[in-house]
């Protein structure tokens, strides 16, 4: 059994010019047949098979392993019938499953979707149907979401589960993956896919509206490690990386998968919810070396008061993304491992980070410094490049970008400009040495008392509060449709005044802004709602 028989090229046109200045700034280049399976099988070819490429609570592969399981994954998958480009989900967990079955997907020629484990029956219908997908891949714990809502008016017709045995589901047919794989034979040449041909799926947290499937091609991986981990992280073989932010996002899928196997690193992966205790001691137990999380990640790290059996020597680098960090969870960090917070900013669209501190340049509060190979403009609202230090929409244009939303011309449209250039809707600004800074959505900009305000600044302000552990700034409509600034504050201390707490926080709002800045309402709580990615879930905030 071999890969589905070659095909008609199914490249999609890449809306990035091969000659744009990013290529050539670090000189990427890659044939024009290739498949992203290259990433973890190219270690072979580099003498690294007995390698360690995973380890973890739930065992360690080398790369000859991993390979091995990978081609088993992928000769399964076409018994199944699939053809080139069908779409497989992916609703798993962080264990050595997940990255066995997405490169053995990949090689085969079909199009793995990466899907938050957080996401419920209503939802997975929608990612079933609008993908068209026949076959999904689960964890054991997570059969029961594949419920009859879930499946209904979809094409689903084989559940694949890791990691123990089925439960109560609602998919025609079952496949126990434990019982099933190992049949299958342990080589598997690669599809002969385009450069530019679908590899996979990620689909955006819906935020703003129904999610899109943002498509990503297969040279994408290959360009986020050319650009960002070359340049930032800078790998070697024996680095371990450990990603608390899981792989089904794309700054948890690069951090996980794409740069310790370019690098020939391994990564450490960690099931389950990422509770303080099991976070220090999967760092005491397995030293990592590098370590990738979020800013409401290190706030409750810092705040867990259970590290003392916890040794930190390992690390040689942590980086934060997706949100602000704030100064407290900066310093409560370096005091508690010595090391400081490396922070940037990326998004599912580029695949990765395209704005980042170094660990010998930084700037606390900035997204970072441009990443090599990304290009950085910042525009007004008629499209015009401003200069200095204005505040603007961010545009950024790499080779890892997705050339369109699924299904969605007008979200493609709207977001994917003349180019290749994403217009990201963030607004930011740019200092005399290049850092960026982020000062909210474009959209953020909400008007109080007859004056402009934006949330995101009131946020920061508050959240450098010494009581304060971790907050979030919203506008909110009242009854009479007049705009209202809100806040929900979890406090550091868990007995205190709520009536002398507001007080407090609003004067100090009025003493560090502008007096009509302060939030009129807050809202005490004992902790922020989250996404599935980590963020702060506003939507929850809002709604609550």
């Amino acid at each position: 059994m071999s890969s589905p028989e070659p095909q008609p090229t199914r490249a999609i046109p890449d809306p990035v010019p091969p000659d744009n200045p990013g290529i050539k700034e670090i000189g990427f280049t890659i044939p024009q047949q290739y498949n992203a399976s290259r990433i973890l099988f190219d270690n072979l070819r580099k003498g690294r098979a007995d390698s360690l490429a995973l380890t973890g609570p739930l065992g360690e592969r080398t790369y000859s392993e991993l390979c091995t399981e990978a081609c088993r994954w992928g000769h399964g998958l076409i018994s199944l019938g699939l053809q080139r480009g069908d779409r497989v989900l992916m609703f798993l967990d962080d264990t050595p499953a997940y990255p066995a079955a997405f490169f053995g997907a990949v090689r085969a020629g079909f199009v793995p979707l990466l899907i938050n484990t957080l996401t419920p029956p209503d939802l997975l219908q929608f990612y079933l149907a609008d993908s068209g997908a026949t076959v999904a891949i689960t964890d054991a714990e997570f059969c029961s979401r594949f419920d009859a809502q879930a499946c209904k008016d979809t094409a689903l017709r084989t559940l694949i589960v890791v990691n123990g045995e089925a439960a109560d589901h609602a998919a025609p047919n079952t496949v126990i993956a434990e019982r099933w794989v190992g049949n299958f034979p342990a080589d598997l040449a690669e599809a002969d896919t385009d450069r530019n041909e679908m590899a996979f799926w990620m689909y955006s947290s819906g935020s703003t509206g129904r999610p899109k499937g943002i498509v990503h091609l297969q040279h994408d991986m290959a360009y986020t490690d050319a650009a960002f981990a070359r340049n930032v992280l800078k790998l070697k073989p024996d680095d371990i990386c450990f990603s608390v932010p899981k792989i089904f996002f794309a700054y948890g899928f690069g951090n996980s998968i794409t740069f310790p196997f370019c690098a020939g690193a391994a990564t450490l992966l960690l099931p389950g919810q990422p509770k303080p205790a099991a976070i220090f001691e999967a760092i005491q137990r397995y030293r990592p070396s590098v370590f990738f999380g979020l800013p409401t990640l290190y706030t409750s790290l810092t705040k867990a008061g259970v590290t003392e059996a916890t040794d930190f020597s390992s690390l040689r680098m942590a980086l934060s993304a997706a949100e602000v960090l704030s100064a407290e969870v900066f310093n409560g960090w370096k005091t508690l491992t010595g090391l400081e917070i490396v922070e940037g900013l990326g998004s599912t669209e580029q695949l990765h980070i395209y704005l980042s501190n170094r660990p010998e340049k930084k700037k606390l509060g900035a997204a970072g410094l441009r990443v090599p190979g990304y290009e950085v403009a910042l525009r007004d609202s008629s499209g015009h490049e401003v200069a200095g230090n204005e505040e603007a929409i961010m545009w950024v244009r790499g080779d890892s970008s997705t050339p369109l939303y699924w299904n969605r011309p007008d979200k493609t449209a709207e977001t994917i400009r003349d180019g290749g250039w994403i217009y990201t809707g963030d607004r930011f600004m740019r200092d005399s040495e290049g850092f960026y800074f982020f000062r909210g959505r474009a959209d953020d900009l909400i008007k109080i008392s007859g004056q402009w305000v934006y949330p995101l600044e009131v946020e920061l302000c508050l959240a450098e509060h010494p009581d304060v552990r971790e907050c979030a700034v919203f506008g909110a409509e009242l009854p009479d449709r007049r705009m209202t600034l809100k806040a929900a504050v979890v406090m550091n201390a868990s007995a205190f005044d709520e009536g002398d707490a507001t007080r407090m926080l609003q004067d100090y709002v009025k003493a560090k802004l502008l007096p009509y800045k302060y939030p009129r309402e807050i809202r005490f709580i004992s902790e922020l709602p989250k996404t599935g990615t980590g963020k702060i879930d506003r939507q929850a905030l809002l709604r609550g």
